[in-house]
């Protein structure tokens, strides 16, 4: 994986081969940041990274100037990978390691952006139960988006706050806000 922009521009970060994960390809990160990019100033925001794997989406916050970047995931090997590069690079990232939707339940971190990158495979159960917990919570500052990645053949615009979605190849991004008051 690399960083798209920002000052760690086309960096390369190779993680551990035997981590559970699925990185967010390059081009898509790239189009989902082109998105953020004309709706945030990156340098103002706290971001929530859920399911943050190697660390990928977090990285690229913080290559863009955001300061306050909370990573949960819990794989102990992700967390460590991602403590190790953001100590590398001096990355302002905070990791916590738990289940995201214990995590939820408990935390009262308020962001502008929560992304959450799940198993391609789950549930659209578990998948809903991402945004319900999130605004249930009143974890997204009134400004914020939750973002969930999926697979195309997840379909998400049933559930409750679903604004729009963008495919890029086989990923697919769906947008949750606050309803409009």
């Amino acid at each position: 994986m690399r960083i798209i922009s920002g000052l760690y521009k086309s960096r390369k970060i190779i993680a551990p081969k035997n981590l559970p994960v699925r990185p967010t390809t390059d081009m898509a990160k790239e189009s989902l940041f082109n998105i953020l990019n004309n709706l945030y100033y990156f340098d103002e925001i706290r971001v929530l990274d859920l399911f943050a794997g190697t660390g990928n989406i977090s990285y690229e916050f913080a290559s863009r100037g955001t300061e306050q970047i909370t990573s949960v995931d819990q794989d102990f090997g992700c967390i460590k990978f991602i403590n190790q590069t953001a100590e590398k690079f001096e990355m302002p990232i905070q990791t916590i390691k738990s289940d995201v939707f214990k995590f939820l339940e408990k935390t009262t971190i308020q962001s502008n952006i929560i992304f959450a990158d799940p198993p391609y495979n789950f549930s659209n159960e578990h998948f809903a139960k991402i945004p319900e917990l999130v605004f249930q919570n009143n974890l997204l500052l009134q400004d914020g988006v939750l973002i969930l990645e999926h697979s195309k053949h997840t379909n998400l615009s049933s559930l409750n706050h679903y604004n729009y979605s963008k495919s890029y190849g086989g990923n697919m991004f769906s947008f949750f806000e606050h309803a409009e008051s």
